[in-house]
């Protein structure tokens, strides 16, 4: 790969030392220890505040950005409460003065970096070594839940932040104002996360750029820029037909089966034959310049778009088969097609418990993805409506959606046309640190913060980037964070931050 290039100003090769160094010395070191512990987001913990878990990661984490010493850095962790009085989860945020000459003047442009500490839940199927809280860094990979998915973020954010500003002692280079927010609920749909965003919205300034490193990349050989993500809806279908378990002998042909009533209830939702969504309301028109993305990304990733996943061994021995092999197709159902996931179930023993016995209830977790230009809290009524209405043998049926009531859902994003000095800083830094170009792929996971920031900032460019890669399997086992990419990645966030202060400069 080539060399760092030198920019005007900002030694990109020094840069990117800088970056190593801090990685090796102190990044590797504080994602170890956060890894071992299971902060796990509310939605899978909901004792959170009792245990403690999610206030000793963010108390470590705040404590390393503070000790870093940066010139003016100003920092908060911010605790608001319920209406109902309970505690929220708590917030990092942390401000940092302009080097830029007018850079801290009222309505100056000001960057948002972005990222969350609290994790999703253990699962199963971990590497005989390894486990979500047995951090193990191998091979430059650093394995254990939560280090990609995305404890990195607030470390990799600062310590760009840091590089920069040394840059600037030693070669002048100027860095706009910068502010820092870090939540701990985004596994749970970031349900506390509009409250925050409420009471800091006059600290925040003129959002001009938002770096949000949450999100993903097509491969480890350049920099990835999101161009959009999937919204959610997530709850529990119950189906329940008896008020105990009962012979299946003396009932079966009698009683209609939980499950039964189930699957017919999802047969509203979804076609079994080719995993389609049926109702057109949880559809969107797919922009043109996203099939064009898409085409050109699948150019460029070509099979391993879906050859990259841990496929079991088939009927014939070869590997189960994808819904298509079209790489192009397949990108676009990954971001802009709504589709179906259980991901849990109850009432359900284990095969060696399971006796003769038709049981009372099955209830399914669901996970929906949407696609992007669809309102979350609106597929979440809608969904509601569609699974409850008319129950089969009218049977007791409940769809509960996650998160405050009111509030259901989170919706997807679609990136705003991006800025020609982005665009360039992007190439540039792509280029700098990967030797390769900037490639554009859609998310299919959802972070809802993005949504709620273009409302906020409609005017702000989007930086939405992120570590995981391929066999990175956030939220599965044996997740990792690919720690050469993490490198690359934080210098090139640096490198483009840059840019944004000689765009303000020039201004």
């Amino acid at each position: 790969m080539n060399a760092p290039e030198r920019l005007p100003g900002l030694d990109a090769a020094a840069l990117q030392a800088a970056v190593d160094g801090a990685w090796d010395r102190e990044i590797v070191p504080e994602l170890t220890d956060y890894i071992a512990v299971p902060a796990k987001s509310p939605l899978f913990d909901a004792d959170w505040a009792a245990h403690g878990h999610i206030e000793r990661v963010v108390q470590r984490a705040a404590a390393w950005v503070e000790a870093r010493k940066l010139p003016g850095l100003k920092l908060e962790v911010i605790r608001l409460t319920d209406t109902d009085g309970s505690p929220r989860t708590p917030v990092i945020f942390f401000e940092l003065p302009a080097t830029v000459p007018g850079g801290n003047e009222a309505g100056a442009p000001t960057v948002l970096l972005y990222g969350h500490l609290d994790k999703q839940p253990e699962f199963s199927g971990w590497r005989g070594d390894l486990g979500p809280w047995t951090p193990k860094y191998e091979n430059g990979l650093l394995y254990g839940r939560g280090g990609a998915d995305d404890g990195y973020a607030v470390y990799a954010a600062v310590t760009a932040l840091q590089a920069l500003d040394a840059q600037g002692r030693d070669r002048g280079v100027v860095r706009p104002r910068c502010v820092g927010l870090i939540e701990t609920c985004e596994e749970s749909g970031s349900g506390d996360l509009p409250a925050y965003i409420d009471a800091l919205k006059s600290r925040l300034g003129d959002v001009a750029l938002v770096v949000c490193l949450d999100s993903g990349a097509g491969n480890y050989d350049q920099l990835w820029l999101t161009s959009s993500l999937r919204g959610n809806v997530t709850g529990k279908l119950r189906v329940e037909v008896l008020t105990e378990g009962v012979h299946s002998g003396d009932s079966s042909g009698v009683v209609p089966s939980s499950l039964r009533i189930l699957r017919q209830l999802l047969d509203r939702l979804e076609d079994s034959a080719t995993g389609r969504l049926l109702p057109q309301s949880l559809h969107c028109e797919i922009p043109a310049e996203r099939i064009a993305q898409a085409r050109e990304t699948a150019r460029v990733l070509g099979d391993e778009v879906w050859k990259r996943f841990p496929w079991a061994c088939g009927a014939d021995g070869g590997p189960v088969l994808p819904t298509t092999t079209d790489a192009t197709e397949a990108l676009i159902n990954r971001t802009w097609r709504p589709t179906l996931s259980v991901t849990g179930a109850e009432g359900l023993p284990a095969i060696g418990d399971a006796g003769n016995v038709l049981r009372p209830f099955t209830a399914f977790k669901l996970s929906l993805r949407l696609p992007p230009l669809v309102d979350g809290h609106e597929a979440a009524v809608k969904l509601k409506a569609l699974l409850e209405d008319n129950a089969p043998y009218n049977a007791k049926v409940t769809f509960a959606p996650d998160g405050r009531v009111g509030a259901w859902g989170a919706t997807g994003w679609n990136a705003p046309p991006i800025a020609p000095w982005l665009e360039s800083a992007l190439q540039r830094a792509s280029q700098t640190h990967y030797g390769a170009p900037c490639g554009t792929i859609g998310q299919g996971g959802t972070i809802p913060l993005m949504s709620l920031l273009q409302k906020g900032f409609p005017k702000a460019q989007m930086m939405v980037c992120g570590v995981l890669g391929p066999k990175s399997n956030a939220h599965g086992p044996n997740e990792f964070l690919h720690v050469p990419y993490g490198k690359k990645l934080t210098a090139a966030v640096a490198q483009v931050v840059a840019a944004m202060a000689d765009v303000q400069a020039a201004a």
